[in-house]
């Protein structure tokens, strides 16, 4: 296996309550060093995805059945929360979950919970210097920040932790255009300046594309597309579904398109 390989999904299907499957053979890969979007409509199965990355699934009573996770060469689906956060790969959830009642610096300080007691001051500081709106805020409750705020909080948070991989679910959901452009800058910041790999779940999917080095499209629990990022911001039917350029408004299913390429699966 190559060794700049930080993520291998291989042919993964996730299920729910024994019953209902959302994941039906999905595969992909994250190099070291990268960013990779995750593009796709609403219950598409993004955001089941990074679960099954996080461990995160258990808590919600669902599994992946099939297939294999590997994380720096080692399988690690379906462990728990607890070692896979250990292990460096950190989920910030969609919806900007903070704890209103701790000050902006104490829910901060709460993303050091998995390091045993080590220094964190250096930390704080490189936050603080990604997020300065943060440093201005660090002694209020968090339950007081704006939308925007509280997304630099959460990122913030996760940044904390000191992560190899962090998976990034709908950064930009809710916020006004110019901090969507601001968060997004400073994740490819933080991905130059810390080399830290990074997954984004977005359905801003012009945005992500503009930082993506790579992109996968799902619909419906599978991958119906990929190609390096730039090859994706050109690539008609992603314009037309996704970036809203098209001549004609009308949006499709990827079902009704005959010509994008299946993903090549692993057996």
């Amino acid at each position: 296996m190559e060794n700049n390989i930080r993520l291998l999904i291989n042919n993964i299907s996730v299920v729910y309550s024994d019953v209902i499957q959302v994941l039906k053979g999905v595969s992909l890969t994250i190099k070291k060093g990268q960013i990779v979007s995750l593009l796709g409509s609403n219950g598409a199965g993004k955001t089941t995805t990074l679960k099954a990355i996080s461990g995160l699934l258990k808590s919600e009573n669902g599994k992946v059945t099939e297939g294999s996770i590997e994380y720096d060469g080692e399988p690690v689906q379906n462990s728990s929360p607890e070692e896979i956060t250990r292990k460096g790969i950190i989920q910030v959830l969609e919806g900007r979950q903070e704890f209103k009642y701790l000050t902006v610096e104490e829910n901060l300080r709460v993303g050091t919970a998995t390091r045993w007691g080590k220094p964190f001051k250096k930390d704080l500081e490189m936050v603080y210097h990604y997020f300065p709106a943060l440093l201005a805020r660090k002694k209020n409750l968090a339950g007081y920040c704006s939308g925007g705020e509280l997304q630099m909080l959460v990122m913030g948070r996760g940044l904390m932790a000191q992560p190899r991989l962090l998976l990034l679910d709908e950064p930009s959901l809710g916020l006004a255009p110019l901090l969507v452009k601001e968060i997004f800058q400073i994740i490819r910041r933080v991905n130059q300046e810390l080399g830290t790999t990074l997954m984004l779940v977005e359905q801003n999917a012009n945005m992500a594309l503009q930082i993506a080095h790579y992109g996968y499209v799902m619909e419906n629990g599978k991958i119906v597309m990929e190609s390096d990022a730039e090859d994706l911001r050109e690539n008609p039917d992603v314009k037309e579904f996704y970036l809203g350029t098209a001549a004609s408004g009308a949006l499709k299913s990827y079902k009704d398109v005959k010509s994008y390429k299946r993903r090549k699966r692993w057996l």
